[in-house]
């Protein structure tokens, strides 16, 4: 396992419910570029960064490894695996080809109250984005999208984004974060909560265009 590396959230508690938060945080690192592909990571050493004991995190590798987010390196932990650029624009592609239309349908259906609920998230990932810490973005990003979705009904339709998402990386957001544009990014969340609420239907479609473009945009140039 590499030396130093990211400061992870501290998590407490025990339980099934706390092997999944382990495993998501660890999701949210892994795609954050936070754990960098080919490095092999110890769940001893993860554990520390953690704050927890060694086995919820091991536990959490081996949901990784069935996702194929990770591989077992014997005798040393496990080696994140690496994604190549045209899996990420594939990624991306299909996730446009659900989000767009979907989250744009929903200037029609989705209940008012319903969408000011997700505004609480969306200003999360903005605050998260001005303090740099990638993870809480991350985590704010995905609960805002796959909540929107949600609002569709269709909840094998959100099952397949949530795998694409965690098959993506998204190795520019540090860069984007020193620079102060992972905050803008951000702040399109709201703008699209302001678009659904004012029912304007091509200008969710307009936001949402460009906020899926900065994952392979922006964050890929950075």
């Amino acid at each position: 396992m590499t030396a130093g590396g990211p400061a992870l959230p501290a998590l407490g508690g025990r339980g099934p419910s706390y092997r999944e938060r382990v495993a998501d945080a660890l999701r949210a690192a892994l795609i954050a570029g936070e754990l960098r592909p080919g490095e092999v990571y110890s769940a001893p050493g993860l554990a520390a960064r953690f704050g927890v004991s060694a086995t919820p995190v091991r536990e959490a590798l081996l949901d990784l490894a069935k996702e194929g987010l990770v591989d077992a390196v014997p005798n040393k932990g496990y080696r994140v695996t690496a994604v190549s650029e045209r899996q990420l624009d594939e990624y991306t592609h299909v996730r446009a080809l659900i989000e767009i239309p979907t989250t744009a349908a929903l200037a029609g259906t989705a209940a008012p109250a319903a969408l000011a609920a997700l505004r609480p998230v969306a200003e999360e990932s903005v605050a998260a984005a001005a303090a740099g810490d990638l993870i809480a973005y991350v985590d704010t990003d995905q609960r805002l999208h796959l909540g929107l979705l949600a609002l569709a009904g269709n909840a094998h339709l959100v099952e397949v984004v949530r795998d694409l998402r965690r098959r993506s990386r998204l190795y520019g957001l540090t860069a984007l974060a020193e620079q102060g544009r992972l905050r803008a990014s951000a702040e399109e969340h709201l703008a699209l909560l302001d678009a659904l609420l004012a029912r304007d239907t091509e200008a969710v479609r307009a936001v949402m265009s460009r906020h899926l473009g900065h994952v392979r945009g922006l964050w890929a140039a950075s």
